[in-house]
């Protein structure tokens, strides 16, 4: 009898570790946020214009964070390419790329919606929040501050899940 107890134990405990690492897994490859976006130019908005003419965003999980590049042509035809790493643990991140940031910090503010601050010497620029859509198709980046030239943006980016 002590016998069937320790195998109905050893099953028992088996199938609790399955189901715990079977809820694991998709959790931690949950993130609405990674994957490869390309712009939908159409349906974004850019003030001032114009809105870029292509862009594709790569969006990585790293501890806490994101690993993102972005290669594209912006609205004057010229190319553009950005990187950096960001977590959301409220420090300024090296950004390269952009011209109207050195640093990013990140903030997740639920499950489909970060906040990053961009900052040029210190100073904020601009501010970004991005959400995806309940279907994971769609992820619109809200963006509002200053460009290089200082003119205040309002920004609207609506990228496509590839």
């Amino acid at each position: 009898m002590l016998n069937l107890r320790a195998l109905t134990f050893s099953v028992n405990l088996c199938a609790l570790v399955l189901a715990v690492v079977a809820l694991a897994v998709p959790a931690s490859a949950a993130d609405s946020q990674v994957g490869t976006w390309k712009l939908n130019a159409a349906n974004s908005k850019s003030s001032p214009g114009p809105v870029p003419k292509s862009a594709t965003l790569k969006i990585e999980a790293i501890e806490n964070g994101y690993k993102v590049s972005l290669d594209g042509v912006d609205g004057q035809g010229n190319p553009t390419r950005a990187a950096f790493s960001v977590k959301a643990d409220g420090k300024d991140h090296p950004a390269t790329g952009l011209p109207y940031a050195d640093t990013i910090t990140m903030k997740r503010i639920d499950a489909d919606t970060i906040q990053t601050v961009s900052k040029k010497g210190g100073k904020v620029t601009v501010t970004t929040r991005s959400v995806v859509s309940k279907d994971g198709k769609t992820r619109t980046s809200t963006q509002t501050g200053k460009n290089e030239q200082g003119q205040d943006i309002k920004n609207i980016l609506v990228y496509e899940k590839q």
